[in-house]
């Protein structure tokens, strides 16, 4: 049994411009939690995603990005150093982070440390992503910063990408932080 209370879609965020009953209703892949409620040490998985090359070319359309390591077979399995194409960093980052992000209504993206791609991932693959609560720091009024890493994984888990993510999370009671942050 976990340490940790479950965090996705336990409470609702009410909005006013729907149904009452529906407004009640948990959301799917939501986390209300407050600085407060951000359990340090926590650990969560993700479901599994096979990188497709359908889904590889949309996001390599969408991003404009047109190297042969990624859009070109013949060059990839007679020039390329892999012998085969390449899922784009990018969306290896992208996808991995997706799978283990929820909507938290009080957390902001103040950016991301560390990224690295330590290995390639191909059309194929399966990923799958842990996302580990590092640590928290009082940092704003209103305010707190949180650290979470993203380890991505291919296959039985080989270590294919790493990165911090940065958050500033609303905190439920600013004046119990008084003293404790910057301006």
């Amino acid at each position: 049994m976990s340490d940790f209370a479950p965090t996705v879609g336990v409470v609702s965020t009410h909005p006013r411009n729907m149904p009452a009953d529906h407004a009640a209703l948990p959301v799917w892949n939501a986390e209300n939690w407050f600085y407060e409620d951000w359990p340090v040490s926590q650990k969560i998985r993700s479901l599994r995603r096979t990188m497709a090359e359908g889904d590889s070319h949309l996001f390599n359309t969408l991003v404009l990005d047109i190297h042969p390591y990624v859009q070109d077979q013949m060059f990839a399995e007679s020039d390329g150093i892999f012998g085969k194409r390449l899922i784009a960093g990018a969306f290896v980052f992208s996808a991995g982070l997706g799978l283990v992000a929820t909507n938290c209504v009080n957390a902001f993206s103040y950016g991301y440390d560390k990224l690295r791609f330590i290995k390639p991932v191909f059309i194929g693959d399966t990923i799958y992503s842990i996302r580990s609560n590092l640590d928290k720091k009082p940092r704003y009024k209103e305010m707190g910063l949180i650290r979470a890493s993203y380890e991505v994984f291919k296959g039985e888990g080989e270590l294919v990408l790493y990165c911090e993510h940065l958050q500033t999370v609303k905190y439920r009671n600013p004046a119990d932080f008084f003293g404790e942050t910057e301006k």
